[in-house]
Formats: C-alpha cells, sequence, structure tokens
C-alpha cells in the first residue's frame, strides 16, 4: 500500500467515526427531549426548538468533520 491508498482509507475511517458519533449524539438528544416532554407536555414546544437547534449544530460539526477529512486524504 502507498502513502496516497492509507490516506484514503484514514479518511474513510474518520468520516465514518463522525457519522456514526452525530448519530449517537442526536440519538441521545432525541431521547432525552422525547422523555423531557413527556415529562413536562407544556414545555414540549420550547423542548423541540431546542432540540433542533442542537441537532443542527451536531449535524454542522459532523460535516465540518467529514469535509475535513477529505481534504487531508486530497493532499
Amino acid at each position: 500500500m502507498d502513502a496516497t491508498s492509507l490516506a484514503f482509507l484514514a479518511a474513510g475511517l474518520g468520516a465514518g467515526l463522525t457519522v456514526i458519533g452525530a448519530g449517537m449524539g442526536i440519538g441521545k438528544l432525541a431521547s432525552s427531549a422525547l422523555e423531557a416532554s413527556g415529562r413536562q407536555p407544556e414545555a414540549a414546544g420550547d423542548i423541540r426548538t431546542t432540540m433542533i437547534i442542537a441537532a443542527a449544530l451536531i449535524e454542522g460539526i459532523a460535516m465540518f468533520a467529514a469535509v475535513i477529512c477529505l481534504l487531508l486524504a486530497i493532499k
């Protein structure tokens, strides 16, 4: 294996780990939000808004990490 193929392998593994971490984070976020909505139904709107904002931030970080992995593989 040459350095280029190892770089692509590392980029793929890094992007995969990023997606797994983001999926676990959003799953935990949704689980906690649903539990909180079940405990206090009157606050469901505020909880949902906060959950959507946090999920968007997690997705942004995941996309940033995946792009960095792919950029490192190109060089």
